[in-house]
């Protein structure tokens, strides 16, 4: 059984976790599987947005305890990011479906993803500390910059959890749907994101999180720099016909 399942479709593509009996837990051959399945996802012109879940009640447990406890385990490989860095390859918006609970390495996958869209029977817990390992895919740096620093202090050192409608008021997550709408939710936002121009898109996206690390008076420069360099490339032909393509989808012209 494939440990990560691929559906492609015309200009995305869902990825999901596919261990429900183990609450989709990072087990090696689980790991090597998504960073397989997305660096197809990447080599694939046609994908421009990824949308990533879970099967089951979980959208991923984190790491596979049960397989870390054996006494052969490399409990190092935990700190190996390459789960995150296969996110991070891809360079399109990826969009998280969190179906259910989104533990410890979990909730490091979901915080790679550019946007996060929970199910009400989403739970998010950072259980690093009680378990006895040090975060390294970056939970650490993430959720302070999404929550505020006391908030991410309190999530990290008691692993208390938190509940959708609470990550949707702290920030973490851009929206809460009820769980029969999550997947539809996910992909109507992919399709939408699908509508822009390609290039424009991954460009926007790396200029975004770029600018997110500088301090602003940089971020501010750069920023100019880039839409400069891009806007030599455009023409008024091509502004003019993807205008028209805009408005023939009912969309005003205040709009875009």
């Amino acid at each position: 059984m494939n440990k990560v399942l691929l559906e492609k479709f015309e200009g995305y593509a869902i990825v999901t976790l596919n261990r429900p009996d183990s609450m989709n837990a990072l087990s090696r051959e689980l790991r090597e599987d998504f960073v397989l399945v997305f660096e197809e996802c990447q080599r694939d012109e046609n994908i421009r947005v990824v949308v990533v879940t879970g099967k089951g009640r979980a959208f991923c447990a984190g790491f596979d305890l049960k397989e870390l406890s054996n006494p052969d385990a490399n409990a190092a490989e935990t700190g190996d990011n390459i789960i995150a860095r296969a996110v991070e390859g891809f360079t399109g918006p990826v969009i998280g479906a969190i179906n259910g609970h989104a533990i410890t390495g979990g909730f490091e996958l979901a915080l790679a993803c550019d946007v996060i869209i929970a199910s009400e029977n989403a739970r998010f817990a950072d259980t690093h500390a009680r378990v006895g390992i040090l975060p390294g895919w970056g939970l650490s740096q993430r959720l302070p910059r999404l929550i505020g620093i006391s908030r991410a202090k309190e999530l990290s050192l008691t692993g208390m959890p938190l509940f959708a409608q609470q990550a949707y008021e702290w920030g973490l997550v851009n929206r809460v749907v009820a769980a029969d709408e999550l997947l539809d939710t996910a992909v109507n936002i992919a399709k939408e994101m699908c509508a822009c121009v390609p290039h424009i898109m991954r460009e926007y996206k790396k200029l975004i999180d770029d600018g997110f690390s500088m301090p602003f008076n940089e971020a501010m420069i750069y920023e100019e720099k880039i839409a400069i360099a891009s806007a030599k490339q455009a023409t008024g032909a091509n502004v003019a016909t993807r205008r028209e393509e805009v408005v023939g989808k009912g969309r005003s012209e205040k709009s875009i």
